[in-house]
């Protein structure tokens, strides 16, 4: 199980996501406040839709239509938008070291980069953003700390917290 990180002092918010459409415009939203040099550290248990929430970002900057395979056996997938995107999934390490010889650590603070697994990572990047996904019944609990105040703005506005 992934654990979330805990980022102290950030501003945050909790959604409910009923289904996989309002999943996908929690993503949609996030994708349009999320740019170089942003990291999204995503943390939940399998199947708590961390792959769906990087591919939606990712389509919202690419087009609806970009085949955005997961990045589980490769480890890592970058897409050029109008700045560099990294996917990471390092569920599969077993080591911190690991994540250097990926070249992660370097794109951190340049691309926008969406890791899945944080847990996994030797040091967490002081402004990294956290989104901790977990289940409700057929919906998913998004728990989104330390993003800027006008992402934590749009989304209650759309979601009526």
């Amino acid at each position: 199980m992934s654990l979330p990180v805990l980022i102290r002092n950030a501003p945050d918010v909790q959604i409910f996501l009923p289904d996989e459409a309002s999943a996908t415009r929690f993503a949609q939203i996030c994708a349009d406040h999320l740019g170089a040099g942003d990291t999204v550290l995503l943390s939940g248990p399998v199947g708590a839709g961390k792959s769906h929430f990087a591919r939606a970002v990712i389509r919202a900057h690419l087009g609806q239509h970009t085949e955005v395979p997961s990045p589980s056996f490769t480890l890592v997938k970058s897409y050029e938008a109008e700045f560099e995107i990294w996917h990471a999934d390092l569920y599969r390490l077993t080591h911190s070291y690991e994540v250097t010889e990926l070249g992660l650590e370097d794109a951190m603070g340049k691309a926008l980069c969406l890791i899945e697994w944080p847990d996994r990572l030797a040091q967490i990047p002081p402004h990294a953003i956290s989104l901790s996904l977990s289940m409700a019944g057929e919906g998913r609990i998004a728990h989104l700390r330390g993003a800027c105040p006008a992402l934590i703005s749009a989304l209650k506005s759309a979601f009526s917290v």
